[in-house]
């Protein structure tokens, strides 16, 4: 029987890559991006365990599965950063605002 690959492990690696892409927009299109591709992957996991001798590819799943999770922390850590920064400036309006000001200064010189 000739042996097949997993199917989703190269969308995976593709989502969790652009995860990483996408990691500097308040952290949640990294967040939502690793973790369907960590969804994708064990799908391909509960395969892989039930005929393992039928796939080929298993070591680039566990290689899917690192980038998916490195994604998933730097989302996390990006997106609690955001909402550090938001809160110490005094919530969303006041974040705002200074955004707003900021743009005014960089639109003025």
């Amino acid at each position: 029987m000739e042996q097949q690959k997993l199917p989703n492990i190269t969308i995976a690696i593709v989502l969790s890559i652009l995860g990483f892409l996408c990691c500097c927009v308040f952290g949640i299109p990294t967040i939502i991006l690793a973790g369907i591709s960590l969804f994708l992957l064990k799908k391909d996991e509960k395969k892989y365990a039930a005929n393992p001798e039928v796939y080929s590819n298993f070591s680039q799943l566990k290689t899917a599965k690192i980038i998916a999770w490195v994604a998933l922390a730097i989302g996390v850590i990006y997106l609690m950063m955001v909402i550090y920064q938001i809160q110490s400036v005094g919530g969303w309006d006041a974040y705002i605002e200074q955004v707003m000001e900021m743009s005014e200064q960089w639109q003025n010189q």
